[in-house]
Formats: structure tokens, sequence, C-alpha cells
């Protein structure tokens, strides 16, 4: 595994040690290199009418700042923070950069996740490459 691409939430309560862990242990463990990705959910067009432009802006530059956080905190050279429907950015990045494999976090499945699915089900179902899903359940 040379490229292994890490979608992570920067925002995430618990977190990302886990996943970055995991990630990293894949990696020594084949000479690969990891490269991260978060990516910033849109907002529903009535919600974003009603939301100052600063807010928009303070948003990416927030998730842009904790980005800079994790990659100085894993020693990591990539990363970047994208913004549209998460499966489709991380399935795009991944082609892209054509990554070897895609480590994912996944938390216990909710109701709605049954219905709509989750987005490592969407990876999962449509990567071009190997997935790990690191399971972690809700506290």
């Amino acid at each position: 595994m040379k490229k292994i691409l890490v979608a992570i939430d920067v925002a995430r309560e618990n977190g990302n040690d886990m996943i970055m862990e995991t990630a990293q242990k894949i990696a020594r463990a084949d000479d690969g290199e990891l490269f991260l990705l978060h990516v910033i959910e849109p907002i529903p067009r009535r919600v974003l009418l009603e939301l100052p432009k600063e807010a928009l802006a303070r948003r990416k530059t927030h998730a842009d700042e904790e980005m800079g956080k994790l990659l100085a905190q894993y020693d990591c050279n990539n990363g970047i923070v994208r913004e549209g429907p998460p499966s489709i950015e991380i399935l795009n990045y991944a082609t892209e950069i054509k990554s070897d494999l895609i480590v994912v976090h996944s938390h216990d499945p909710e109701m709605a996740d049954y219905f709509i699915g989750s987005v490592a089900g969407r990876v999962v179902r449509r990567a071009h490459c190997s997935v790990h899903v690191v399971r972690e359940g809700n506290k």
C-alpha cells in the first residue's frame, strides 16, 4: 500500500487518534504515504440563504486550521480540505491521487443510516481500491 487516503473529520468529538494510529501502522508496514482528507458537508440552500457570508468563510478557515494541526501532530505532509458530499469527495480524491487504500471511520449506525446509508458504507460499495473501516462505538 503506497498511497493511503485517510478520511478524517477535523471536528470529531473524540478526536482522530484511532483512525490515525491505524493508518500509520498500515503505512509503516508497507512504506506507505498518508494523504489526509476532510470534507465539509454542503449546507442546504434554504439554510445557506440565511447565513452571513463570513460564517461560510470561517467554516473553511477553521477546517484548514484544524487540518494543519493534525498534519503537525501526526507528522504528515499531505492534507486537504474539500467541500461537497463526503462520500463523493472521498472517492474523487482517491481516484485523483490513485490511492491504494482508503481508511475511513465508521460510528455505530443509527436508524437513519439504514435508510440513507452511511458515508463509510457508500465508500466501501463504490471505491476502486481496498477500504479499511475503523470501527469505534459511540460513547
